[in-house]
């Protein structure tokens, strides 16, 4: 008869092995709107130096990026990305808002979105970023749409580091910039905000990404795609003419990254993770859902 079992890591002392690891958290960006808003970023997080021990799970869950709007409508909310373990707890960044639709305000999320284009008088609030919230903040607010008569185009939706900016006049208005981290031994820029979208006869075009995967917003065409791997937001879609408009782009899938000493690194994972090593360090990339065992 044979038995199954898991044999923990034990330290000198005969006691279960316990050693530290850094991980970084990053959502699924939001979808941006049709004739609106940029998608917001997915939520950034990053923690250092947190002790797990041998034999433990690390669960990771990568949120995916969402869709853009069609035919007026808003963009999808990005999905969550987490990291739970016994030592650790839950650890969850929420999906970026999903871009404000034509005439709505921005949605709410880890980065807020921008608020749609405007064809009336008034003034749309983006989305809030931080929602729900974290200490320190893991997202800002997507950018207003004001109305400007004859020359239309939405907000940019919030990133890591930047809100969106706002639309009050001229072309949409630029996403939120990301977050740069070195977690990998490289420096990377995660989670950019969406461009806003533009209005083909009035003449103006759509909104820069934020730095960090934001998609662009576009005057003509479909807003350009969040870039996955980093959580960045979608770009806003085009009123071209009457009767014909565009989607936005979809938002940018998310990541998680674990590292730590290679000499701790237990080499037990589902998932298949990116395994790279800088210096004396392992580190563990995921693009999908996975688990780390120490």
């Amino acid at each position: 008869m044979s038995f199954g079992y898991q044999i923990l890591g034990f330290g000198s002392g005969g006691a279960a092995k316990k050693y530290n690891i850094d991980f970084l958290v990053v959502a699924g960006g939001g979808g941006g709107g049709s004739v609106g808003g940029g998608g917001g970023a997915g939520g950034f997080r990053k923690f250092t130096s947190q002790q797990i021990i041998g034999g433990e799970t690390v669960s990771i869950t990568v949120g995916a990026g969402s869709s853009g709007g069609s035919s007026y409508g808003a963009g999808t909310d990005g999905n969550n990305s987490q990291v739970s373990s016994d030592s650790l707890g839950t650890i969850t960044s929420a999906g970026g808002g999903g871009g404000g639709a034509f005439v709505a305000a921005g949605r709410d999320g880890g980065s807020g979105s921008g608020a749609g284009m405007m064809n009336v008088n008034g003034t749309l609030s983006g989305g809030s970023g931080n929602v729900p919230s974290t200490s320190p903040a893991q997202g800002n607010d997507g950018g207003d749409t004001s109305f400007a008569p004859g020359g239309e185009a939405a907000s940019g939706g919030g990133g890591a580091a930047n809100a969106g900016a706002d639309r009050s006049s001229g072309n949409g208005a630029a996403g939120g910039n990301g977050t740069a981290d070195s977690i990998t031994g490289s420096s990377v820029t995660y989670a950019g905000g969406g461009g806003g979208g533009g209005r083909n006869n009035q003449g103006t075009n759509g909104g820069p990404g934020g730095n960090g995967g934001g998609g662009a917003g576009q005057r003509t065409v479909a807003g350009t795609a969040g870039t996955d791997g980093l959580g960045g937001g979608g770009g806003g879609g085009a009123y071209v003419n009457s009767g014909s408009t565009t989607a936005g782009g979809d938002g940018g899938d998310g990541i998680v990254i674990l590292r730590m000493l290679t000499a701790d690194y237990s080499g037990n994972t589902t998932g298949s993770p990116s395994v790279s090593t800088d210096g004396s360090h392992t580190v563990l990339s995921y693009s999908g859902n996975g688990t780390y065992v120490g």
